[in-house]
C-alpha cells in the first residue's frame, strides 16, 4: 500500500507544484486516476452484462443435474470456462477499489511523507522531527492521529510569522530567517480550497459546519452512483429472465449467491469510504467526491454505449 501511496504522492505533488493549490491538485489527480481505470470499468460493465446472459444456461444445468450436485458443479465450471468467465470476476474491481481507498487515505493523512517526500531531504526531515517532538511534549506524549496535518498547520503559522519579521529592515538575524523561510516553503502546502480548509477532520471540528459540506455531497453522489448501477443490473436481469407458465423462473442458488455477493461489494465500498471520510482530512473526501461525480458520468456514458451496441446486434 505504501508503495502505491508513494506513486500517488509523486503525481499529486506534480500537479500541486503546477497549481499551488491542494484542492485543484486533488481534482486533477482524481480525473487522471479515473481515466486510467476506464478500461477496467468497461470490462466490469461487460462482465456484468455477460453474467446475466448465463442465467438461463445455469438454470438448465440446475434442472438437468438437480439430483447430482457433483455433476452440477463440474458442469458449472465447464460453463464458465467455455464462456471465459470467473464466478469471482466482480471481486477484482472491489478489491482494487479498497486498495486505492487505503492508498489515497495514507497519502492525504501523511502528505509530507508521500507528497513532499521529507524523508529524502535531511534538512526537511530534521524540521519535521523537531515539530513532532514539540507537539508530543505539548500533548504530554499523547499521539496525534494526523501528526503531519498538524505540522503543516504549524509550518504555515511559523512561515507567516517569519514573513512579517522580514518586513523589518533593521532585523539582525535576517539571513537566518531567510534560510528558515526557504526551508518552510519546501514543506508548505496550501490547503485552502473554496473557503474550506482541506486539512480539517470532521470529527475533530464538530463546531465548524463547513467541514460537513464535502462529506455530505460525497454521500449523496454515492447513492446516486449505486442507484444507477443497480438500475442497470435490474434492467439486464429482467431482460434475461424467461417467462414460463405465466411465472418467472427462479435463478439457481449459485447465481443468487453471486448476486448477493456483488450487491454486498457494491454497498461495501461506499460504506467503508463514508466511515473513513468523517475521521480523515477533508482532502480525502474531496477526492472521493470528484471520483463519484466522474463515475456517475462514466457509467451513464458506458451504459448508453453498451445499450446502443446491444440494440445494433439485436436488429
Amino acid at each position: 500500500m505504501g508503495f502505491i501511496s508513494e506513486i500517488f504522492g509523486y503525481i499529486l505533488n506534480f500537479f500541486y507544484e503546477l497549481l499551488n493549490n491542494y484542492g485543484l491538485a486533488i481534482i486533477i489527480f482524481s480525473v487522471l486516476l479515473r481515466l486510467i481505470l476506464i478500461p477496467i470499468t468497461i470490462k466490469q460493465q461487460k462482465t456484468m452484462k455477460k453474467s446475466t446472459k448465463l442465467q438461463e444456461k445455469m438454470k438448465e444445468l440446475q434442472e438437468k443435474y438437480k439430483n447430482n450436485p457433483e455433476k452440477l458443479n463440474q458442469a458449472t465450471i465447464e460453463l464458465y470456462k467455455t464462456e471465459k468467465m470467473s464466478p469471482f470476476s466482480g471481486c477484482f474491481t472491489a478489491i482494487l477499489q479498497v486498495i486505492i481507498i487505503l492508498s489515497v487515505f495514507w497519502l492525504v493523512s501523511q502528505p509530507l511523507t508521500y507528497m513532499k517526500r521529507v524523508n529524502a531531504d535531511e534538512n526537511s526531515k530534521t524540521i519535521i522531527e523537531e515539530y513532532k517532538t514539540k507537539i508530543s511534549e505539548e500533548n504530554s506524549g499523547k499521539k496525534s492521529n494526523y501528526i503531519e496535518i498538524e505540522i503543516i498547520s504549524r509550518i504555515e503559522n511559523d512561515y507567516n510569522e517569519i514573513i512579517e519579521k522580514l518586513k523589518d529592515e533593521n532585523l539582525e538575524n535576517k539571513e537566518e530567517l531567510e534560510l528558515k523561510k526557504d526551508q518552510y516553503e519546501k514543506l508548505k502546502i496550501n490547503m485552502e480550497f473554496l473557503g474550506l480548509d482541506l486539512s480539517k477532520v470532521p470529527t475533530e471540528s464538530l463546531n465548524d459546519w463547513r467541514v460537513y459540506i464535502i462529506p455530505v455531497l460525497y454521500v449523496l453522489t454515492s447513492f446516486i452512483s449505486i442507484k444507477i448501477t443497480t438500475k442497470k443490473q435490474n434492467k439486464n436481469k429482467n431482460k434475461d429472465i424467461v417467462i414460463k407458465d405465466g411465472e418467472k423462473e427462479g435463478q439457481n442458488e449459485m447465481l443468487d449467491s453471486m448476486g448477493q455477493m456483488n450487491n454486498s461489494m457494491l454497498y461495501m465500498t461506499p460504506i467503508l469510504s463514508i466511515s473513513i471520510a468523517v475521521i480523515a482530512p477533508l482532502g480525502l473526501a474531496l477526492y472521493w467526491l470528484v471520483s463519484n461525480i466522474l463515475i456517475i458520468l462514466e457509467r451513464i456514458i458506458i451504459n448508453k454505449f453498451i445499450g446502443s451496441k446491444e440494440e445494433e446486434e439485436n436488429e
